[in-house]
């Protein structure tokens, strides 16, 4: 159980994607000042902020989490740097709560590293790989909610064909849902590799030729609606947003279209001032956009790195600057 190693062998189970990137991209947040804060919102095993510790010996950082094992490894990974570490269990959408919890008005830098862990997909109790078999739960924070078993069990034909269709951009939902259906009114669906061969035979046979495994996009549609990410992302980024002072960044590194979308529509919309179309000459008093984009295109891995980490091929990292104060309820993104 990867919660009884030592600190140095938790660093070994995950390597951050585009780390160099991140810091490169966290760095000008940091730049001129004594001390600053940062907040990684998706701490898993603390492998950015191990190395934003290590690079920056005047940035503290809050990490959160909702998982409980991995607070309790990324706390033990970190303990050497003391107080300059502070952990809290939490969704990322509550960042502001946690932010003014700790008695802070701003941070200086955001990270979000999204999607599941190491940590999680290599736990057969959690049920996140397709691979092994395991119990079907898929829970990142296992204390409450459904489980993923639960959903197949009791979400409708149509439900499931939705979140299928539009969290796992699935073509074949319609008829991966209906298996589902005809399945489990003979027995109860809760193994994984169980779904993994039910998506697998509900799928026509020349489609599982190509394009990875067959049950991948139906895994993550199920991941997603388990743990609420997307409703959670969304609310997530404009808060993070609202927490950084002028001049601070948000960094945010994306493993799926869906995820990224979301971020991307946030950031130019934020970036973008808001004029008739028409307007032949802009006004000199003008307000600027709240956000200024750092990447104008999502940086994506080159093949060394995907070859150095496989989880890097579907990476999308991107950056925004705060020009000013970023109000959350007001903003012009959503």
């Amino acid at each position: 159980m990867a919660r009884n190693l030592e600190p140095e062998a938790i660093g070994q189970l995950h390597a951050p994607v585009l780390l160099d990137e991140v810091l490169e991209l966290l760095a000008p947040a940091f730049t001129g000042r004594e001390s600053a804060v940062m907040v990684d919102g998706t701490l898993g095993m603390g492998g950015h902020t191990e190395a934003v510790l290590q690079r920056f010996p005047g940035v503290n950082v809050i990490g959160i989490d909702r998982d409980p094992q991995a607070i309790e490894l990324a706390s033990a990974r970190l303990a050497r740097f003391g107080d300059r570490f502070r952990a809290v269990r939490a969704t990322y959408d509550q960042i502001d709560e946690v932010v003014a919890g700790l008695g802070l008005d701003t941070v200086d830098a955001v990270l979000m590293d999204l999607g599941v862990s190491s940590l999680q997909l290599d736990d057969d109790e959690r049920g996140f790989s397709y691979s092994r078999p395991a119990p079907l739960d898929m829970r990142m924070d296992q204390s409450g909610g459904e489980t993923a078993a639960q959903i197949l069990a009791n979400w409708s034909e149509g439900e499931l064909a939705r979140i299928l269709r539009v969290y796992g951009e699935e073509k074949f939902a319609k008829r991966i849902a209906r298996r589902i259906v005809d399945t489990r009114e003979e027995s109860p669906i809760t193994d994984s590799v169980a779904l993994a061969q039910l998506v697998r035979d509900a799928i026509p046979a020349a489609t599982r030729r190509t394009g990875g495994h067959p049950a991948k996009r139906t895994f993550q549609a199920l991941r997603i609606a388990v743990n609420d990410e997307l409703t959670i992302l969304e609310s997530a980024v404009p808060k993070a947003l609202s927490v950084l002072r002028v001049g601070g960044r948000l960094v945010i590194e994306s493993y799926q279209s869906l995820e990224d979308r979301i971020v991307k529509t946030i950031f130019k919309q934020g970036s973008e001032v808001d004029i008739p179309a028409d307007l032949p000459i802009l006004p000199a008093d003008m307000d600027e956009p709240a956000l200024k984009l750092i990447t104008r295109r999502a940086i994506q891995a080159d093949e060394d790195a995907i070859a150095d980490n496989p989880r890097a091929q579907s990476v999308r990292l991107r950056a925004v600057q705060i020009n000013k104060p970023f109000e959350p309820n007001t903003r012009s993104s959503r």
